[in-house]
């Protein structure tokens, strides 16, 4: 090993270096970029008479700096700060009609039965009747309206779905032809590992948590990927996309399947539950609507359900003005049934209102196996009923089926979800309000008072709500709900930015210490590039001393 050789691999060495610094400085804003650094070790030594000779310095591989536990901190956390993002956005639109004191159904709800007080006072007045008239309207609008709002975002979340699992694909198959690269690459490159390929590998699977939170499985140089309850979405060089599509119980909800296996190479798409996808913004908007817009819907819908029943009733027992019978004040359609695409048989649910006071805010799973139907309550998962016999009451509802069911038909029933959305008022002549207690005449107030004290009566809830309760419960519930999704994304902002902080510790490049690698790297250039400045003169030397 001569000087000039020496001086060689110590130029290629510091050459590399500076490479690698300036690669890192080019790179020192790039979105899941790790900071590299070229490995070198000494290139060993050769056995002379007076013991070993340096033979200079090698370079073994070029590193990034990387730490696996702090990259799935970092990447765990984001993907829970998108999907507290993604279900804050919508709560916080439904918080803000809902806690609105001054227009929406509270105030409209005050307004009717201070109308209805109104009359109480003066049955006879017909502009006391036409004001309740235009109050019940108003208070019909307002149901209306809040719950075709809800309805327009339920819309909206079914295109962000179909949306983000297009976006989710996409990105399963760009991790996919990485990993192709990676392994491509690795080969190429005699086993060292193609630093930027990986780095680019995190972070699509990064990108991909914030769309879904996802597992990574480590098979050799590729990456496995899956999500939910274990399902599948990359394994070694197979991809197994996710689909959106309405449900087969329910047409009008969008939801995910999965593809599973189904023999012979083939694969069948599976449906999987909102409340098994977690994390990233699919996992913020499947659990907003399962936890919160159902709820939502299903409360709103219960008081208006229970406002029709309650008004309905009473005012059935009156006399309008003219000394008839009172009709039904407002008008309501019938618990909402839907069988299951996939039924065989031509078996249909029937359902009815009977009881206010017994509704729940649930929704209920009918199912038959053959031998029995069962009817679960939603999303508690109580075994409300099973057998044969119809028709049956459960919570209020009176249940009936026709026709023939086979083994494995299913049916959804959401009693009141729509029902604040087909509320109307089914009178529109002021005479028409059946005011008077008895049909003496129209100075009778009877019926009237008690319509009014519907206000304070206790007729939800098995006796523990009045209709502004169960308004105020509604209210009270989304605005702790929003709270509550507030003060956990400070939490996780704070975290995110702490496992940021110490993953770029390790990983990040610090421009300062990448100015000071540059100095010092320039200066073993320049000494290895003296070696062979001293190298070519002692051979200059030697070659004047021969002539």
């Amino acid at each position: 090993m001569n000087l000039s050789n020496l001086g060689l691999s110590g130029i290629q060495a510091a050459q590399n270096r500076l490479q690698t610094a300036g690669h890192n400085i080019n790179n020192a804003a790039t979105e899941g970029y790790n900071r590299q650094s070229v490995k070198v070790s000494t290139a060993g030594a050769q056995a002379t008479g007076a013991g070993y000779v340096g033979l200079g310095v090698q370079v073994d591989t070029i590193d990034r700096a990387y730490n696996n536990f702090l990259y799935r901190q970092l990447v765990d956390s984001q993907s829970k700060g998108a999907e507290l993002g993604a279900y804050g956005t919508e709560i916080t639109q439904v918080n803000n009609i809902m806690a609105d004191r001054t227009v929406g159904i509270s105030p409209a709800l005050q307004k009717f039965f201070d109308g209805m007080q109104a009359v109480a006072s003066s049955p006879a007045d017909p502009a006391a009747r036409q004001e309740l008239l235009g109050r019940a309207s108003s208070l019909v609008g307002q149901l209306n309206d809040t719950n075709a709002f809800l309805n327009d975002q339920r819309s909206n979340i079914n295109t962000q779905v179909n949306t983000v699992v297009r976006q989710i694909n996409s990105y399963v198959e760009r991790v996919h032809d990485l990993n192709n690269q990676i392994v491509t690459a690795k080969a190429a490159g005699s086993g060292h590992a193609p630093n930027d390929l990986l780095d680019k590998r995190d972070q699509a699977v990064a990108e991909l948590n914030e769309l879904v939170g996802v597992n990574v499985i480590e098979q050799g140089d590729r990456f496995g990927l899956s999500f939910g309850r274990g399902q599948v979405l990359l394994s070694s060089d197979t991809v197994y996309p996710l689909q959106a599509g309405p449900s087969i119980d329910d047409p009008s909800r969008t939801v995910v399947s999965y593809a599973m296996p189904a023999g012979n190479g083939k694969t069948t798409m599976t449906e999987i539950g909102d409340q098994y996808i977690r994390g990233g913004k699919l996992g913020g908007l499947l659990q907003y609507r399962s936890q919160t817009l159902d709820a939502v819907q299903n409360d709103l819908g219960r008081l208006a359900t229970g406002l029709a029943m309650a008004v309905n009733a009473q005012h059935e027992q009156g006399f309008d003005q003219v000394g008839r019978p009172g009709e039904a004040f407002f008008s309501l359609p019938d618990p909402s049934v839907s069988a299951s695409e996939r039924n065989q048989g031509n078996g249909e649910f029937s359902a009815s209102f009977v009881n206010a006071n017994d509704l729940t805010a649930s929704d209920y799973q009918i199912s038959y196996n053959g031998a029995n139907y069962s009817i679960v309550r939603q999303p508690d998962g109580n075994l409300m009923y099973e057998g044969t016999t119809f028709p049956v009451t459960i919570d209020g509802i009176e249940m009936d089926f026709s026709g023939t069911a086979l083994a494995g038909d299913r049916w959804t029933m959401t009693p009141t979800r729509g029902s604040a959305s087909d509320i109307k008022l089914n009178i529109s002549n002021p005479a028409s309000i059946a005011a008077a207690g008895s049909d003496a005449g129209d100075a009778d107030n009877g019926n009237a008072l008690k319509l009014a004290q519907l206000q304070t009566d206790k007729v939800l809830g098995n006796g523990t709500m009045s209709l502004n309760e169960s308004f105020s419960q509604i209210v009270n519930t989304i605005g702790v709900q929003t709270q509550q999704n507030q003060t956990a994304q400070k939490a996780q902002d704070t975290l995110v930015q702490q496992n940021f902080a110490a993953q770029q510790a390790i990983s990040g490049v610090n421009l300062n210490e990448e100015y000071v690698n540059l100095e010092r790297y320039q200066e073993h250039f320049r000494a290895a590039s003296r070696l062979i400045d001293v190298s070519s003169t002692l051979f200059d030397t030697l070659l004047s001393l021969r002539q």
